[in-house]
């Protein structure tokens, strides 16, 4: 009986280029990076090609020379496309394309076709159209076709037929032209959608909110699984999910609170893609604590923190309340050398777990409470028998430490967020 085999992935030459000034190890990560980022893509690595050069060559990129060599090296190894560890100018991805007659890529674009292939929601969708047409406006130079080579179409879906042409119109005219239209009406429904999910997030009410951020791949969906015990996607890919999931968790004799789990960062996120995302991102900057995940058993976690920190000093969240958690340290070489780890780990503001086997989650739930504390007080409240609806609420928002009962009126000692007593004016409640 024969099975169904999957159809052949293509292969692509990667081609990184080495300036002065860039450490080895960074050149490597970055091309290793890429690797992992075609994988995604599905697409195989035949062959990696590392070029040294002094300046960046404003035509070709890694120089006319170089690139002449690339059409042979691509057909020997087999190579279906030639993918660039950078951002290609318009210009530069025209002439290499030219010279070579095979399909030119870059960062961006493999980057948006992973998350054209992991949109889930409307929010998903709308996001990457607008980012892939953003990319592709400046290097429209051939009608549909280009639109359709450069992104299989999936950036052009729902655009509709080009129509009449202008009086003295170009079909290239009328292709930006529709593409410009289509942006507006993209930008304009994520404006919505912003507002849709700024409402959302009033609607949960004051309970203390913790966003997940990190780099890609850091484990940030498998610590949201294990705290929140939600069905949660976890895959060993980069942008596995592009939504915020948001989770109701409870901290174990603490108070209940807001768990949101944001997309990946990246290094050399192109700014274009970084801005279509900034929706996504609102919830870390509603949120009253950010959990920044590291993989710690990466070689440059370091460096991949460092990225992390600039998104957040993009998004203007960098002074906000913040946790690092060290995932992943079942992966570290038990034989090694602890000290830095136990140094680290040390400090107020970095808790190490193991998301995966559980290890340090009751540190980290502690280290959340201590910062939910922070952000409480503490009431004497006498409330009348007849406020049933705010002693349920009390119980169900804050910590109820001391109750008694008379005739009248129930005697609390509650511990609860500052936000939620302010908005009830509790004060009234008292004893005077």
């Amino acid at each position: 009986m024969s099975h169904p085999t999957a159809p052949p992935r293509e292969s692509a030459l990667l081609v990184g280029l080495a300036l002065p000034g860039m450490p080895a190890w960074e050149v490597r990560e970055s091309l290793d990076e890429l690797a992992r980022l075609a994988d995604t893509a599905t697409l195989a690595v035949a062959e990696r090609l590392l070029q040294t050069r002094p300046r960046v060559d404003p035509a070709y990129y890694i120089g006319k020379g170089k690139a002449n060599q690339l059409r042979e090296l691509a057909e020997g190894c087999g190579a279906d496309m030639i993918l660039f560890d950078n951002d290609l100018s318009p210009a530069q991805m025209r002439n290499l394309e030219k010279l070579t007659e095979m399909r030119i890529l870059d960062r961006s674009a493999i980057i948006l076709d992973i998350f054209a292939r992991h949109a889930r929601t409307r929010s998903a969708h709308v996001q990457v159209e607008l980012a892939q047409l953003k990319y592709l406006l400046p290097r429209l130079t051939r009608a549909w076709t280009h639109l359709s080579r450069q992104a299989g179409g999936g950036a052009i879906r729902g655009m509709g037929a080009a129509g009449g042409r202008g009086p003295g119109e170009t079909q290239l005219e009328v292709d930006r032209r529709l593409v410009r239209t289509r942006i507006g009406s993209l930008q304009s429904e994520l404006n919505r959608i912003g507002s849709q999910m700024a409402n959302a997030r009033k609607g949960r009410g004051d309970l203390f909110r913790v966003a997940l951020v990190g780099y890609t791949n850091a484990g940030k969906s498998t610590l949201m699984r294990a705290l929140s015990g939600a069905d949660v996607l976890v895959q060993d890919q980069l942008f596995a999910t592009l939504d915020s999931t948001t989770r109701s968790v409870d901290l174990e004799g603490g108070p209940r609170i807001l768990l949101t789990d944001t997309v990946g960062f990246i290094n050399r996120l192109p700014h274009h893609l970084f801005a279509s995302f900034r929706a996504t991102l609102e919830e870390a900057a509603e949120a009253d604590l950010l959990l920044h995940v590291v993989d710690r058993s990466h070689p440059q976690y370091a460096h991949q923190m460092g990225t992390v920190e600039g998104v957040l000093a993009e998004l203007g969240i960098e002074d906000r309340p913040l946790l690092v958690v060290h995932n992943k340290i079942d992966r570290l070489d038990p034989d090694g050398d602890e000290e830095e780890e136990t140094a680290a780990c040390g400090r107020e503001d970095v808790v190490a777990v193991s998301a995966l086997t559980g290890t340090g989650l009751d540190d980290l739930r502690g280290a959340i409470r201590a910062h939910c504390q922070e952000q409480e007080v503490t009431l004497d409240l006498h409330i009348p028998q007849a406020e049933g609806r705010l002693l349920s609420q009390l119980h169900e928002q804050g910590e109820v430490l001391e109750q008694s009962y008379d005739p009248r009126e129930v005697r609390l000692r509650v511990r609860l967020g500052r936000a939620w007593a302010e908005r009830w004016s509790l004060e009234r409640f008292q004893p005077g």
